[in-house]
């Protein structure tokens, strides 16, 4: 049996702002087949510390990066959980990361810095008799953790790292070494010295044992430039370790109101219905999205207009850049077939997969993406951007895909208008060939998108960690 310890800094079904909380909260279950038992460390942030029952103080310390914290193991969200009580480094209302101003929290090193150091605390002296074997940290809250390990004399406590999205690395100013506990050796081109700053995603790494990402694809895109963020250099030295292994979903929580594809005519109906939008021979497209670049919704906005004169239809939910809330409102104001809902609803997102007949992703960088994997699951066929986990999980409608007759959605590239608005032309097309459709919805929903084979992967990288 291994033992693991999962550093994250969101995990769901408690607290969750993206694919990392799915992960985290997913993969205690999916490894237990495995012979891997998972204990998750999580930050006290007000909704953890309220889901936590029978909690127990296993360890305490009056000054933690600048204030008395203390580690409570209990259960919460189905999940065996050790949470850092840290009032004041947790106990905050709104975002995880963002205060009332939309800016990240100023103290924001200090805070998963402390998280860092108690994992490492635990690597060293257990918590109440149980010891984990291995580390499996996740993106750049958990990245110092290998360094406090090292200081406190167990470089042979062997880590994982995980990264979610490189984009988002951790920075903290040169002088903050002190205050993080960091040692100024460390603070070198070869350590985790990032432009002048700290970067605690470059400490993990530098320092982690074995490094995986949550899509082959990805893997391979973080090797260069384009994909890097500025860290392709140290992970192509870091290239033997570096290791892709897709995302799943939970199938249980994600399992579609209906055995086949057909059974969708009354929530398609019902979405309808719920966004104001008139009835129509075309595809009910759909989107469930943060609104950014990224995401690659500037470029639908662009392309809408082919999706429109193929007599589609477009339902999005999604908050985030407020120039792009501003561009679909106007577009929903303007456009008969095009209805938009600003901000997040898990239960509307679910009704938007049920009722939807084609799921939206063009996304110009996607580590793994979840939103198609929901897609495939509920037969709403993706189209997807060709980058990262999108070009793993989808079988693209070329000439080949449907001769074979295996295709389940769209692929375009590159990631461009006039690519997108040809593959919003295909689609409409392919959604008029009834029997076509049809069989890639059937397609779709027979797609393996489950944790089993990712979970079996990661007890083997488990493995292949201890007996480095």
């Amino acid at each position: 049996m291994i033992h693991v310890l999962s550093v994250a800094s969101e995990c769901a079904p408690l607290v969750k702002t993206g694919g990392l909380a799915d992960v985290a909260g997913a993969l205690p279950a999916a490894l237990a087949p495995h012979e891997v038992t998972m204990r998750t460390l999580l930050p006290g942030y007000p909704a953890v510390m309220q889901a936590l029952k029978t909690p127990e103080i296993i360890w305490e310390n009056p000054d933690l990066f600048g204030g008395p914290a203390r580690v409570l193991a209990g259960q919460g969200g189905g999940l065996d959980l050790l949470v850092l009580d840290a009032p004041h480094l947790f106990d905050r209302k709104g975002s995880l990361y963002l205060g009332p101003d939309g800016k990240d929290w100023p103290d924001n090193p200090e805070r998963y810095g402390a998280l860092c150091w108690v994992a490492a605390q635990i690597a060293r002296d257990g918590a109440a008799g149980w010891q984990p074997d291995l580390l499996h940290l996740h993106d750049w809250q958990a990245g110092l953790t290998p360094v406090y390990l090292r200081q406190h004399g167990l470089p042979h406590v062997p880590t994982l790292l995980t990264i979610h999205n490189i984009a988002f690395q951790g920075l903290a100013e040169a002088e903050d070494l002190v205050r993080l506990r960091l040692p100024a050796t460390g603070f070198t081109r070869e350590g985790f010295e990032y432009w002048g700053k700290i970067s605690a995603l470059k400490a993990g790494l530098i320092y982690a044992d074995k490094i995986s990402t949550v899509s082959p694809t990805y893997a391979g895109e973080l090797l260069t430039p384009e994909f890097g963020m500025g860290l392709d250099g140290v992970l192509r030295v870091r290239q033997a370790d570096l290791v892709g292994i897709l995302n799943g979903v939970d199938t249980e929580a994600w399992t579609p109101p209906y055995k086949t594809a057909r059974g969708k005519t009354r929530h398609k109906e019902a979405l309808r219905e719920e966004f104001g939008l008139p009835e129509s021979d075309g595809p009910l497209c759909v989107v469930v999205s943060r609104l950014t670049q990224q995401k690659g919704l500037d470029l639908l906005l662009e392309a809408l207009p082919r999706l429109l004169a193929g007599g589609g239809q477009l339902a999005l939910l999604g908050s985030g850049d407020k120039a792009l809330e501003q561009a679909f409102t106007k577009a929903a104001k303007s456009e008969a077939n095009v209805a938009v809902k600003i901000g997040y609803d898990e239960a509307l997102s679910r009704r938007l997969i049920a009722g939807g007949d084609a799921i939206l992703v063009p996304s110009r960088f996607e580590p793994c993406g979840l939103t198609q994997l929901y897609g495939l699951r509920f037969g709403t066929l993706p189209l997807v951007a060709y980058t990262g986990g999108l070009a793993d999980t989808v079988i693209p409608a070329s000439p080949a895909g449907l001769r074979a007759g295996a295709a389940t959605g769209i692929q375009f590239h590159p990631v461009s208008t006039e690519a997108l608005g040809r593959a919003l032309d295909q689609l409409c097309a392919l959604y008029r060939e009834g029997a076509t459709w049809r069989r890639m919805q059937k397609n779709a929903m027979a797609h393996p998108v489950g944790w089993e084979h990712s979970a079996a992967d990661y007890a083997d990288l488990y493995r292949a960690v201890l007996t480095r």
